[in-house]
C-alpha cells in the first residue's frame, strides 16, 4: 500500500497504470519515466529547483564508481538492524538519482524484509533518472518542507546529505519508527577543500537532538579515495555544495588536478520517533 500522500488535500494516493489518485478527486500523472510529480508550485524556490542534469549524471558516475560504496553498505546494514522484519515502510528523503534508495532496496530484500520503499527529491532531473534506472520503485518530485508522505506511515527515514526538516522528518516517521541522517565528518573531502580553498577548514561535529525524536547513535564511517582519473574528480567536485562555492582560484587549480588523494567520512546520526 502506497504512502505517498495528495500534495492538495493530504489523502493516500493510490497508483493506477498510468496516473495517482486520491479518493478526493485528484490525480497525477505518471511519467514516461516512471514517477510522479508531487510538489506544488508553493514550494518552489526557482523554476527548477535542485541540481540539475550534469549534476546528476555527475553524482551518478561518481557514486556508481564505487567510491561511496562502504558508507552505502554501512547505510544497509543499520536499516537492517532497526527496521521490523515483516512489511517496513522505508521512505528516502531527498534520494537524489537513487544509488542508495537502489541498494537499501535490493539489500533488504535479500536479507528477508521485502521492504516497501518508496523515494523523493525536490530535483525533477534527479528524479526521472532514478525512476529510469530502479523501475520496482515508486519515485516523485516533492519537497522536504512538505513531504508529499502520509503521517506516521514510515517505519524508516533515510536521509544521506540532504537537507534536514525536523517537523516534516518527525510528521512522517511512525512512533517508534528510526530516522537515519547522513552527515559529513570532521575530515570529509579535506584533501579536495586543501586544493579548492587558501584556508581549508573541518567540518563542525554536532550530537544534534531535534523535536520528536530520541538520539541513539552516531555511527561513523571512514575511508579513502585515491584517483587519479580527472573525471571522477570533477564529478565528485559537481556533485558537492563546494560546486557553489569554490573562488575562481580554487576552480582553476582543481582544472589542473590530475590526481586526488583524500579523506572520506561519514557519520551515520540515528533517532527513534518518540
Amino acid at each position: 500500500m502506497s504512502i505517498f500522500a495528495c500534495p492538495v488535500c493530504g489523502a493516500r494516493l493510490e497508483k493506477r497504470e498510468k496516473v495517482w489518485l486520491c479518493p478526493n478527486g485528484h490525480s497525477y500523472d505518471v511519467a514516461s519515466e516512471g514517477y510522479v510529480y508531487l510538489l506544488p508550485p508553493n514550494k518552489k524556490h526557482s523554476a527548477s529547483p535542485g541540481d540539475d542534469r550534469e549534476m546528476v549524471a555527475s553524482r551518478r558516475r561518481f557514486l556508481e564508481s564505487g567510491a561511496y560504496r562502504r558508507f552505502s553498505d554501512a547505510l544497509n546494514g543499520l536499516a537492517l538492524r532497526y527496521l521490523p522484519r515483516s512489511g517496513p515502510a522505508v521512505l528516502d528523503a531527498g534520494c537524489g538519482e537513487g544509488y542508495y534508495t537502489g541498494r537499501l532496496a535490493a539489500f533488504l530484500a535479500e536479507n528477508g524484509r521485502s521492504p516497501q520503499i518508496c523515494g523523493f527529491d525536490i530535483s525533477k532531473c534527479a528524479v526521472k533518472a532514478a525512476a529510469k534506472r530502479y523501475r520496482s520503485i515508486p519515485f516523485a518530485v516533492g519537497s522536504m518542507f512538505g513531504i508529499p508522505v502520509l503521517p506516521a506511515s514510515a517505519d524508516l527515514v533515510t536521509d544521506v546529505f540532504a537537507p534536514i526538516v525536523p517537523g516534516e522528518l518527525a510528521r512522517v516517521a511512525k512512533p517508534g519508527g528510526i530516522l537515519i541522517l547522513a552527515v559529513p565528518g570532521e575530515r570529509h573531502l579535506y584533501g579536495l577543500k586543501e586544493i579548492l580553498y587558501d584556508q581549508p577548514y573541518e567540518n563542525e561535529r554536532k550530537d544534534t537532538e531535534y523535536p520528536g525524536f530520541t538520539f541513539l547513535d552516531r555511527v561513523p564511517v571512514r575511508g579513502k579515495l585515491e584517483t587519479d582519473d580527472p573525471r571522477l574528480i570533477r564529478d565528485l567536485f559537481a556533485m558537492t555544495p563546494y560546486a557553489w562555492k569554490t573562488p575562481w582560484e580554487g576552480r582553476e587549480r582543481l582544472k589542473a588536478l590530475h590526481s586526488l588523494r583524500t579523506e572520506l567520512a561519514f557519520d551515520f546520526l540515528v533517532y527513534r520517533r518518540k
